[in-house]
């Protein structure tokens, strides 16, 4: 398995890590928790070396599975979670990042993920009603107590990542980015370039779609967040087949699967991006893993790009409500 380093101060991990979210959380219906177990270990005998949490997937029962399987290959792992949403009584996301909470929230995930020490802690949204320089001084805090290694962001906006990394140097974001949403091109890449910091893309294949196996006439079960994505309507998933179609000319050409050309083109962007596709299946685990051999020429990166740009994919990925916490 190659290795990256996240940006310029950040750990050294598997050029693709396995995001652990669909193990127990999102996605039905829900797989067996000793055949996840057993997929986690075979990803670590394939090379993979980092591995993607949060405190709220389940709420707390999949820091538990990633706790549970790891723990006899601790020092073999990158474990990263997140800290600053809650799931409320009546089912709802809130946002709670004030330092008391953030303090014991990693009380909590450190005895889930059976370790003494968090390698990566991102804030897994920016919360509006506290500064983000009181959230970087505690995680910084927690450094210094040996508690967690490196601070994170997910889906921060441009000024929050300046002024966090100001207070604490910001080893990785994690955001979504794929062929299929590049609004971090903007302005979040070339910050991030300049900051030294590392990128982790999250749903680097669309949340399943940019596989080839999702079209307008699947239908998910009726728990499946898909549900509520505006993307994911049934005229959506019939035009956006056509970015599908792109990777599928790429793919039939290179004999692979256009799961592992969407894989590729990320990993030909910049060597300090690092995605996280999540499967529950071993042979997706393994199709993933071999999207780090495939090399995409300049002519093909070009062809990819121009042919992709040229397509304007239908839906907002998130519900107005939820889109409101990115970018802040």
């Amino acid at each position: 398995m190659k290795k990256r380093t996240l940006g310029k101060s950040g750990p050294e991990v598997s050029a693709i890590g396995l995001g652990c979210m669909g193990m127990s959380h999102g996605y039905l219906p829900l797989p067996d928790k000793k055949e996840m177990k057993n997929l986690i270990h075979k990803a670590v005998d394939m090379g993979i070396t980092f591995f993607d949490t949060a405190e709220v997937y389940g709420p707390f029962i999949n820091e538990e599975l990633v706790g549970d399987a790891l723990s006899s290959l601790r020092d073999k792992v990158v474990i990263a979670t997140k800290f600053g949403i809650y799931i409320d009584a009546n089912g709802k996301q809130g946002q709670d990042s004030r330092p008391e909470t953030i303090k014991r929230s990693v009380e909590g995930s450190l005895k889930r993920l059976k370790t003494d020490c968090i390698d990566l802690y991102y804030q897994h949204r920016v919360d509006p009603n506290v500064p983000i320089e009181e959230v970087a001084e505690t995680v910084k805090g927690l450094i210094k107590e040996g508690k967690v290694k490196y601070f994170g962001l997910s889906e921060p906006g441009v000024n929050t990542i300046r002024r966090a990394h100001a207070v604490q140097p910001v080893a990785a974001v994690q955001s979504e980015y794929s062929i299929w949403w590049r609004d971090l091109e903007e302005e979040i890449i070339p910050t991030l370039e300049e900051l030294g910091i590392g990128l982790v893309p999250f749903s680097p294949l669309g949340k399943g779609y940019l596989t080839g196996k999702i079209d307008e006439k699947t239908q998910f079960e009726k728990s499946d967040f898909r549900n509520i994505l505006p993307r994911f309507t049934a005229a959506a998933r019939k035009t956006n087949n056509a970015i599908v179609d792109i990777l599928n000319h790429t793919a039939i050409r290179k004999k692979t699967a256009p799961a592992q050309i969407a894989l590729s083109w990320i990993l030909a962007q910049k060597s300090w991006i690092v995605p996280i596709p999540g499967t529950t299946k071993l042979s997706r685990l393994e199709e993933n893993i071999g999207s780090v051999n495939i090399e995409l020429s300049p002519e093909e990166l070009n062809e990819i790009n121009t042919a992709s740009l040229s397509i304007k994919i239908e839906g907002n990925r998130y519900p107005e409500e939820l889109e409101k916490r990115c970018r802040l």
